[in-house]
């Protein structure tokens, strides 16, 4: 077998056919889908005479229109939402899915509830109607977003026509310093070589610094290389994703667990094998990082100040930078850490896995959010908020200032449901900091779970540094 990258053989072991140029038609193991988009794809296929090929490979959750308010029902205060939520619980029922409803102990988050049931497993191909299906990447899976069109496609014939992608790796070296997280890594990363860095390419995430991060912290690493335009984001699976997977529902138990371990562990790129680009970064480089803009690409050291768009030399970026600049109501050259907040939001299928809050709580633990912050965690899914509220953990966020919600996407964004209101500054986070993107002219800064943390507790855009020194980082 010739030397290849992880992601060559995830491509070449599913390959059904190869079309024209470029273009192969590939097997899909998995289908995942959610009440936003999966109902319209399992109505027309229903509407066009055409069923669901493996209906036990296919999956729903409900997730993104749910409320995530404590009490609630099948009522969302998006207009028109109950009406997704009835027809995915009717059209999955027909087509014999497997839905995690909205009141199911294991309902929660698509990109969390999967690896949570081992539903993604090493190897697997895995599609879902949503953009950051790439978090699945971390388990050693080819993972990746699809239209409803495409959701059709795959649930009619198990199987995909993809233009196959070019290949990048990105090497994070070295040790990562106190308080500095995956998202910082992905900021920082997106910061120096822009949101349009990775187009046209799948990335494999490697290197001693990506070795170390907990498993968790590797799915928020690949949850981000869509907002690197990457076509998914995958890392080589070890004895961590082994042992994080064993026991799980949907994964292979006895024998067929012996015997996908064998396969698993040839799931590694070879030595010398070729990619098209390659990025080495040193990890002692990044800091606490934070956005100013409108852009994950916007995105700088906690400590820096606010750029200035003189200083660029290029008219559509210094137009863009203007741009977001006004919006943020923003001067350049001020400083990030004088930046008062109104709100702060832990959560999204980036930053809200029991790591994720355990963080966020390390330092809140015996603290007050600051006066007049609207603070808010909704955990990824129904087992994480479980066993948050087993390690008490929910009680340091309530004690802290933050409301508890149930689990779903919530706030990540602003489908004409619950907002945080006009032009409010939000320290959150989720993955896109876009006009609108958590409400009507909402001001987002992206930041990790402890930098969010840290901003609830003093009102500002914080360092974490600042507030308590030597967390773990993860």
């Amino acid at each position: 077998m010739p030397v290849c990258s992880l992601f060559e053989k995830l491509w070449m072991q599913h390959v059904v056919a190869d079309l024209d140029a470029g273009t192969s038609l590939l097997h899909i193991d998995r289908v995942f889908l959610h009440e936003r988009t999966g109902s319209v794809a399992l109505q027309t296929l229903e509407n066009d005479g055409r069923r669901v090929r493996h209906p036990e490979l296919a999956f729903c959750t409900m997730d993104h229109i749910v409320d995530t308010l404590p009490g609630r029902s099948d009522k969302t205060l998006m207009p028109g939402g109950q009406e997704f939520i009835r027809t995915t619980r009717e059209t999955t029922g027909r087509a014999g899915i497997r839905l995690f409803d909205v009141n199911d102990p294991n309902q929660g988050i698509v990109h969390v509830i999967s690896p949570e049931q081992g539903i993604v497993l090493p190897g697997a191909t895995v599609v879902c109607p949503d953009s950051h299906t790439c978090t699945q990447g971390a388990f050693g899976a080819l993972a990746w977003g699809i239209g409803s069109s495409e959701a059709e496609h795959a649930l009619a014939t198990q199987t995909l026509r993809v233009a196959k992608p070019r290949s990048m790796r990105v090497s994070f070296e070295g040790v990562l310093s106190d308080c500095v997280t995956a998202k910082d890594m992905m900021l920082w990363l997106i910061g120096q070589y822009s949101a349009s860095g990775a187009a046209g390419h799948a990335v494999e995430f490697a290197g001693s610094a990506v070795r170390n991060l907990t498993v968790e912290a590797r799915m928020t690493l690949c949850n981000m290389a869509v907002e690197f335009s990457a076509f998914t984001g995958l890392v080589a699976p070890d004895q961590a994703v082994f042992d994080y997977l064993q026991g799980r529902p949907f994964a292979p138990k006895g024998a067929m667990w012996t015997q996908a371990l064998k396969h698993w562990s040839t799931l590694q790129t070879d030595d010398g094998a070729h990619f098209d680009r390659e990025i080495v970064v040193d990890s002692q480089t990044i800091g606490p990082m934070v956005t100013w803009g409108t852009s994950p690409q916007h995105a700088v050291s906690i400590n820096a100040n606010v750029p200035d768009p003189g200083l660029e030399t290029d008219s559509h970026s210094r137009t863009a930078m203007e741009r977001a600049l006004a919006y943020m109501d923003l001067q350049p050259g001020q400083s990030l850490t004088s930046v008062p907040i109104n709100a702060a939001f832990i959560g999204s299928c980036t930053n809200s896995r029991l790591s994720d809050l355990q963080a966020a709580a390390q330092l809140l633990r015996g603290r007050r959010v600051a006066r007049g912050v609207k603070a808010i965690c909704v955990p990824g899914s129904s087992q994480v908020k479980r066993a948050a509220e087993a390690q008490g953990l929910d009680q340091i966020f309530i004690d802290a200032g933050f409301e508890w919600r149930e689990s779903g996407c919530s706030m990540c964004f602003f489908a004409g449901g619950e907002s945080f209101g006009l032009r409010e500054r939000v320290v959150s986070t989720t993955n896109r900091n876009f006009e609108s993107r958590q409400g009507p002219q909402t001001r987002s800064h992206l930041a990790s779970p402890l930098t969010v943390a840290a901003s609830a507790l003093t009102g500002y855009l914080a360092d974490p540094r600042d507030v308590v020194g030597g967390i773990a980082h993860g």
